[in-house]
This record gives structure tokens, sequence and C-alpha cells, in this order.
């Protein structure tokens, strides 16, 4: 048999590559190693604007020339990374390298010693890690999820006053809409959004053990903590003080936490719209030429949301993981999170790929009003709560002795069907004063949905 040539080992670089393709541009080690580019370019920027070891600042044009390695970041670059690194066996070490070359080609030699002054590898990495991780989020995951909340939204207004027989714990229940169905999962999504929009993206810029050495035997008269803070803050970052060689990954945790967080809710959704479609709630819109099933012609799967629930249930253990590993570190330093953060993009890929789907399938399904009240009209007995809720309230005002109402209609209903006509004719030999007993009569399960349109505004 021939061997295949090399092929991608996961599907988010395979089959889903187009889906989750953006991510690439961060949390890949070609968007990792540009963004150490990135810092060591900062960096050498940030020395000579303070003059630091009778330098002199750059100027616009040189700045300038330094900061295109990092625009001009391509297929060249990673080659070229590729290579030193397969001599260097380190991968920070090769970026230095390369860095290195570039000062040279820009006749900058005299200013090369400054690269990666005083850096131990996880200064660079750490604020590298931050940035990318802080892109993905905020450039490609954050607006995927605010579309598939907006998605939900709009079917939420479209469905406000769609009335349908609710299930709590999967049997007939209080009815609801379903569009306050879907704004309650719109809500939970945009909290968690929010919290996630709040994330604060630490760094550390310390050397080998946080604590400065290298750099006050070098210049004692700096204020190298103010030195610190200024550079990871021009990152757009925020400053650690205190850590060890690493920066503790609490950031991380709390970030995974909550991305997490929103995997599960979103699996929830995604049960209950595949659950509303087994009850033929939605319709499933056929995709012209697509095929549901080998051998059953008639199928039309809901391939969007099972898809989606993989995806997430993936997305949280990769997630789940890192957050639990990211924050032991033995003693001042030790690599299990140099390892473990390479599958970041892992994590956040089958998340991305679940939110693609979601978007596709919300848009993909048209509510079956019809059923909806059909259904309804075949569970008059969920009546049963609002009648003995109406019964203890005419209790209290004195306008009936009926004892035990909920004992009265739970041996009515717990269990049966009641019609229409049998729960009326009940309601009429009720000792309850006549407003009320009009309010019951015609009150009916599509009508019984108390404020759940209104509810919808809260969005």
């Amino acid at each position: 048999m021939m061997s295949l040539p090399p092929q991608p080992l996961s599907p988010l670089d395979g089959r889903y590559r187009a889906a989750v393709g953006g991510l690439g541009e961060h949390l890949s080690e070609a968007g990792l190693n540009r963004a150490r580019v990135h810092v060591e370019v900062e960096w050498l920027i940030a020395q000579t604007d303070r003059g630091f070891f009778g330098t002199s600042p750059l100027d616009a044009a040189q700045k300038e020339a330094l900061r295109g390695i990092v625009a001009d970041f391509g297929q060249d670059a990673i080659d070229e990374l590729a290579t030193l690194e397969a001599t260097t066996r380190h991968d920070v070490k090769a970026v230095e390298y390369y860095v290195r070359r570039r000062l040279s080609a820009l006749g900058l030699d005299a200013i090369a010693e400054l690269t990666h002054f005083a850096c131990t590898s996880e200064d660079i990495n750490n604020l590298s890690y931050a940035i990318t991780v802080r892109d993905a989020v905020e450039q490609v995951w954050l607006p995927k999820l605010r579309e598939v909340v907006e998605a939900l939204a709009a079917l939420a207004r479209e469905h406000r006053d769609a009335a349908m027989l609710s299930r709590t714990h999967g049997q007939p229940a209080t009815p609801s809409t379903m569009g306050k169905e879907l704004a309650v999962f719109a809500h939970r999504l945009r909290r968690i959004e929010r919290q996630i929009e709040q994330t604060e993206y630490l760094g550390k810029f310390s050397g080998a053990t946080g604590t400065f050495s290298a750099h006050v035997v070098a210049a004692p008269d700096v204020s190298w903590p103010e030195v610190s803070r200024e550079f990871v803050e021009s990152l757009g970052l925020t400053w650690n003080p205190l850590t060890t060689q690493i920066e503790s990954h609490d950031w991380q945790a709390e970030l995974y936490g909550k991305v997490s967080h929103a995997n599960r809710v979103l699996h929830n959704l995604a049960t209950d719209i595949w659950t509303y479609i087994s009850l033929g709630y939605f319709r499933q819109i056929p995709a012209a030429g697509a095929t549901g099933s080998s051998t059953m012609p008639h199928k039309v799967n809901p391939i969007r949301f099972e898809n989606a629930e993989a995806n997430l249930e993936l997305s949280s253990a990769v997630l789940d993981s890192l957050a639990a590993t990211l924050v032991t570190s033995r003693l001042q330093r030790d690599l299990t999170d140099s390892s473990a953060q390479r599958n970041i993009g892992v994590g956040f890929g089958h998340s991305l790929l679940a939110l693609d789907n979601i978007q596709r399938g919300l848009g993909e399904i048209d509510l079956d009003r019809a059923l909806l009240l059909d259904d309804l009209d075949h569970n008059w007995e969920v009546l049963g709560e609002a009648i003995q809720t109406v019964i203890r309230a005419e209790v209290v005002a004195g306008r009936s002795t009926i004892s035990d109402p909920y004992a009265l209609l739970k041996e009515l209903t717990r269990g049966k069907r009641v019609g229409a006509e049998e729960l009326a004719a009940f309601v009429e030999g009720l000792e309850i004063g006549d407003a009320a007993k009009q309010r019951l009569l015609a009150l009916t399960p599509a009508s019984y949905v108390g404020l759940a349109d209104e509810l919808v505004d809260a969005l």
C-alpha cells in the first residue's frame, strides 16, 4: 500500500480548516513566533528610547523598519525560524538569532546586544501568549459568539408570542413561549460574554526568577520594576509584578474556565434545539443536494447541533485541563506549561467550530406554530396549576372555603389527560368569586403563558 503524503492529524487542520482558520493567525506556532518577534522588537525600541547604556533613540524610519519585521512576517520567516531552531533546539533562541540577523541587515549591529537583553525565555513567551490569546479571543472567538447570541436573540424576538408546552422533567408543564426559552440562552451567554470581555491579560518581564537580578547588576540605577510595568502595559497587557520565572497563568485559568462555561451553556442550547426538532417543534430546512441518511432518503438529521455537542465537549476537556495544569509550576519553573500551552488553539478551535455549526443550524430551522398549538390543545391538564393557585387566592380573600386546593386539583389531573370541556365543568362547580371563575373559564393552555412575551424585552 502506498504511503499517504503528509496529512493533518487534527480535523481542525483538515476537514474543518475553513471554519477555524482565523484562529491560526494567532494560536499557531507561526502566530506565536510572530508575537515573539514583536515583543523582542518592542523591547529593543523601549531600551533605546530610554538611552540604555549610551544608546540613542532610534529615528522614525529605523523604528518603522524594525516594526516592519513583524508586519512582513510570512512564510519566508516561518521557514527561516524552523531552520534556526533545528540548530538551536530552542524556539526562543531561534527568534533572538532571527531578530539579530534583521538588525544586521538594517545596519543596526550597534544595538544587537540589546536583543533579548536581561530576558529569560519566559519573559518573551508569557507576553507572546498573552498577545496571541487576547487577539484570538477578541478578534475571532468573541465575534463568533456574538453572532450566535444575536441569531438567538433574533429568533427569540421572532417567536416571542409562540406559545408552547413546557416539559419540566420531560413531562407536560406550565406553557411558555419559544421566544422566551431562546431568550434565556441568549441572556445566559451575554452574561458570560461580558465576563470574558473584562479579561485581564497579564504579563511579567522580570528575569530568570522574577527578581530583576541581572537587570540590577547591569544597571543598578534604573528603576526596573517601573520599566517592566511600562513595557508590559505598552503591549496592551496588565503588569504582574510578583512572579517566579513564569507568569503564574491564573488569568489563563480564569479565561479558559469562562470559555468552558460558555461551551456548556451552548451544549445545553444544542441539546434543547435537538429535542425541539425531535418533537417536531422545529422543522429543518433541507439543503439542496444534501443527504440525511445513506439508506433512509426521507431523513434530515440535526447534524449541526450534534456536531456542536461533540466539539463543545472536546473544547471543554482541553480548556479544563489547561486551567487545571497551568496554575501549577514546580518551585520557580518547570516546563509542564510549555507543552500544555501549545494546545490552546485546540481548545478554542473546537469551540469555534461548534459556534459555527450552531450559527448555521439556527439558520436552517423553521418553527411549526401549528404543531405547538396542537400539542397545547392536547394538554389542558397543565391549567391545574392556575386553577389551584386562583382557589388559594380566593380562600385568602374570603370568597371560598375550599380546603386544600392543591389536593383537589391533584386528584383531578395527576397522571391524567383532562379535556377542555371536563375542565370547564370542573371550574363551573367551584366555590369561588365570579370574576375569578370567568378568568379561569377564559383560560386556555395557549394563553396560559404569563409574561413570557414581555420577558423577551429583557434581552
